[in-house]
Parts: C-alpha cells; sequence; structure tokens
C-alpha cells in the first residue's frame, strides 16, 4: 500500500478490519470497511473503484483456525475469493493472489517449485490451493491473466506480535516484554523466512507480469530454534526457550524454490535474515516502547 501510494497511484483499500488496523492504511488511500464474503458489497466498492489491479490479501491465514473452524475457513477464502474474482471480471480487473507455499506444498524434502505435489496438512493450505484453482479457472474462461503468489514465513515491520502473527513477531513481542521463547515441538522445523520488503517488491511485479503462479521465498531454511537465537542476536537481549508439545498440522520442513519468479518476473529476495530481523526489531522496540508511553 505505502509503495502504490508512494508511486503516485490511486489506491482503495477494502478491509474488514477484522485482524487490520486503521491506522496501518496508508495517508492518502481510501479506506471502505467491507467483508470479501459480502458479494454485494464487494462488487459496488469495485464498479466505483474500476481498479486495473486488485492485490487481494484478504484471508483467514491461521493454521489453527482453519482446523477448528475448517468452514469458516473455506468460507473466506475460498467463497470470499469467488466473490473478488467476479467483481474483477466486471470491472477487467486483473488480481494478483496471496497464496501460500507451506501449507500447499505440504513437507518438504528439498526446496519445493510450483511443479511440486500439493499436499497441504491443514485446511487453510486446501482453502488456498482452491483459491487459485478458481484463479486459474478465471484466466482460461475470460483471458483474465491474473496471477497467484506462494508466499513463504513472511516476517516485518508491522506485524502484530500480540494477534494472529507470525513467530519473529512473536518472539520480538516476548523478548521486548521479558518473557520466554516458546518452541513447539523440538525446534528443528525448518521455514523459509522472507522480509516483508521483498514480498512488497515481488508483488508489483506480479502486477505487470505474465499469468500463473509463482513461489516468493529465499531457497534457504531456518529451523525455528536457529530463529529463536537469531532473534535473540538482533535484539542484544537473552530469552529462555521453553519446548512446548507439537501442535497438529504443523510441518517438519518447508522451503521454497523461487527461481521461476526470478525468471518470469525478474526478481529475487534482496534482504538477508540479519538484516531483516535487525528492521523488525527495532520497529517492535519502537511499538512497545509507545505502547508503554501511552498506557502510563
Amino acid at each position: 500500500m505505502d509503495a502504490l501510494v508512494g508511486r503516485g497511484d490511486d489506491v482503495w483499500v477494502l478491509d474488514s478490519l477484522a485482524n487490520g488496523r486503521r491506522e496501518n492504511v496508508a495517508e492518502g488511500a481510501r479506506l471502505v470497511e467491507l467483508d470479501i464474503r459480502d458479494a454485494d458489497a464487494l462488487a459496488g466498492a469495485f464498479a466505483e473503484a474500476k481498479p486495473e489491479t486488485c492485490f487481494h490479501l484478504a484471508a483467514q491465514a491461521d493454521v489453527r483456525v482453519s482446523i477448528a473452524e475448517p468452514a469458516f475457513d473455506a468460507e473466506v477464502n475460498v467463497i470470499g475469493t469467488a466473490n473478488v474474482l467476479e467483481a474483477a471480471r466486471e470491472q477487467e480487473t486483473k488480481v494478483v493472489f496471496s497464496s501460500t507455499g507451506g501449507a500447499i506444498y505440504g513437507e518438504c524434502d528439498g526446496p519445493a517449485d510450483e511443479d511440486s505435489p500439493r499436499l497441504p496438512l491443514a485446511p487453510y493450505g486446501t482453502s488456498k490451493l482452491a483459491g487459485e484453482e478458481y484463479l486459474g479457472t478465471w484466466s482460461r474462461l475470460y483471458g483474465a491473466g491474473h496471477v497467484a503468489l506462494r508466499y513463504g514465513n513472511v516476517y516485518g515491520p508491522r506485524q502484530d506480535p500480540h494477534g494472529e502473527a507470525g513467530v519473529v513477531a512473536i518472539f520480538f513481542g516476548r523478548i521486548a516484554n521479558g518473557g520466554e521463547l516458546h518452541i513447539f515441538g523440538d525446534g528443528r522445523q525448518t521455514r523459509d523466512y522472507v522480509f516483508v520488503a521483498d514480498v512488497v517488491a515481488a508483488t508489483l511485479a506480479a502486477a505487470s507480469g505474465p499469468e500463473g503462479v509463482y513461489n516468493v521465498g529465499t531457497g534457504i531454511e531456518t529451523s525455528v530454534l536457529e530463529l529463536a537465537e537469531e532473534c535473540k542476536r538482533a535484539s542484544g537481549v537473552e530469552a529462555e526457550i521453553v519446548f512446548d508439545p507439537p501442535r497438529l498440522g504443523e510441518l517438519s520442513r518447508s522451503v521454497l524454490d523461487p527461481s521461476r519468479a526470478e525468471e518470469a518476473l525478474g526478481w529475487r529476495p534482496a534482504t538477508s535474515l540479519a538484516a531483516g530481523l535487525e528492521a523488525t526489531w527495532n520497529f517492535v522496540r519502537t511499538a512497545e516502547g509507545e505502547g508503554e508511553t501511552g498506557a502510563n
């Protein structure tokens, strides 16, 4: 959003604010509060905005919620995506869809490319894969040229450590408040951590890129235990690590091959894990400090 406003685009933000924050809407962008499950409201907003591109980031993104409430997960991620595609079709809008790599591929035996078997272990991955198939169908049926991006584990500034968040934000939130770092399982499970600025660059590249499905990751896997140590190093704060029982539906190994995105979109990740963690810690530390000041 900031990147779009910064380059002078006319930006509309459609958000239910169920998880998003009004204060995160960039100055100069127009916020329309609605739920993508409301097809009529969505179509009306598209008809008024007449967008060239829709960056479809709305989702139920919590694996645990998808396991506990699979129908709700499908309602948001599948029905909601179909609503977006229909609203976009009426305005001839290209859709760039935020999908997921790890949750779709399931267990990886190495960096997964886009043709690897899709074996999701949780309804969240299944619903995102269904969303991708809807995009493909609309592209074939209407010549829409939509793009799906399979993100790795995205982290960076503005990720809320107190709400539905990734492990980096949670670790830094706990470090900032003097808490323990809880790891589910033995900590040897690996993920592909990709910095938000690199994800923004890939997403913008997809807007003018060819139709298809692309991985957005680094090709580098980092264990959760290694990540905890890196977070402590970035913050300069020692924190105790506590091991909890593993969680249902959690992958042991997830890493993406981003080669196709480099070839087709001209994109490659530019931020090292160390640099990304430093930037994220600086944001969390400042945000936590402001919160404490406000509370007093």
